[in-house]
């Protein structure tokens, strides 16, 4: 039975983790009474005396604890931001490559990597090894997240649905000094580190992560998280909105797709409708190819494809 302490446990990152632990039936974890959590002798003697210890503080405060730990057995994971650069640490990111797998099985020191950077590295990290793209490469993120990492206080603020601007996402880290953003640089192997937007939504947790990358007078985008289509719908309309490309049909409906092809002159819509059921979306300025109708509202039937011309 591995004994296990968590020192702030009484935190967001701590009561998730205690959760966590719960379900499995080989670990124990221990825990100090409420008036010893702070005292500097007991945390030190409890964690001297674990498996494990995780680590759910501040940064300066991490740092401090693992002074405290003096049994060389003791295996330690730490979530602030403290020592994800540090060298002598391993990065808790084993599906990264064989290293870093390695480098975690033999090391009692290990850095959990942030929430926004693991989007970013899970994306960034194999292209730059692969060569596909270059560490100079000057990049741009988007990282949508929820608001429990903001502790006790934003999650209350959030869930008293007080202050209707919470409703709507919120940029941060404007001043580009963003934690993650020295583990972004250096996991991923780049010159220099993104540009950065971290954005909070209305919503206690979750992630996605969008990466923007200039690609000679064109950019590349790499998306990190599944996606229902609502996202990628609405990033794509933002695209073609900034590049003023209207598509031949507005607002078409979920699972239909049309574009164009013109030959002498003539320019032919096809519409596919890849819905068990009919669709209808707007042709206003068509007609139809078979029967030269003009054309307003297209019905279109489940699984089958009407073709246009103007």
């Amino acid at each position: 039975m591995k004994k296990i302490y968590i020192d702030g446990q009484a935190g967001t990152t701590g009561l998730r983790i205690r959760e966590r632990l719960a379900e499995l039936d080989d670990v124990t974890v221990l825990t100090l009474p409420e008036d010893k959590r702070k005292d500097t002798e007991a945390r030190r003697e409890i964690m001297n005396s674990v498996d494990f210890v995780f680590l759910c503080l501040p940064d300066a405060a991490a740092r401090e604890a693992v002074t405290l730990i003096e049994n060389p057995a003791v295996k330690v994971l730490d979530t602030s931001t403290a020592h994800r650069t540090n060298p002598a640490w391993a990065y808790g990111f084993p599906e990264l490559d064989e290293s870093f797998c390695e480098k975690i099985k033999a090391s009692n020191r290990i850095a959990v990597p942030g929430c926004h950077a693991s989007g970013f590295i899970a994306l960034v990290r194999p292209l730059v090894q692969a060569g596909l793209l270059s560490p100079e490469a000057k990049l741009t993120a988007t990282s949508l997240t929820g608001y429990s990492g903001g502790g006790k206080g934003m999650i209350a603020d959030y869930e008293a649905g007080e202050d209707d601007l919470l409703t709507a996402p919120r940029q941060y880290g404007l001043t580009q000094t963003h934690k993650h953003l020295p583990e972004m640089q250096k996991i991923c192997g780049l010159d220099q580190p993104p540009v950065f937007s971290p954005i909070l939504g209305d919503f206690y947790a979750g992630m996605a992560a969008l990466t923007e990358n200039v690609l000679g007078k064109g950019k590349a985008y790499y998306q990190a998280f599944r996606d229902t289509g609502s996202f990628k719908r609405a990033a794509l309309d933002g695209i073609l909105a900034e590049l003023g490309i209207e598509g031949p049909v507005a607002a078409l409906p979920a699972g239909v797709t049309a574009h164009t092809r013109c030959a002498d002159g003539v320019q032919y819509l096809f519409v596919e409708n890849y819905n068990e059921t009919e669709a209808v979306v707007s042709a206003a300025g068509y007609t139809d190819l078979e029967t030269g109708e003009a054309m307003d509202a297209l019905s279109v039937p489940g699984y089958g494809i009407r073709v246009l011309k103007k």
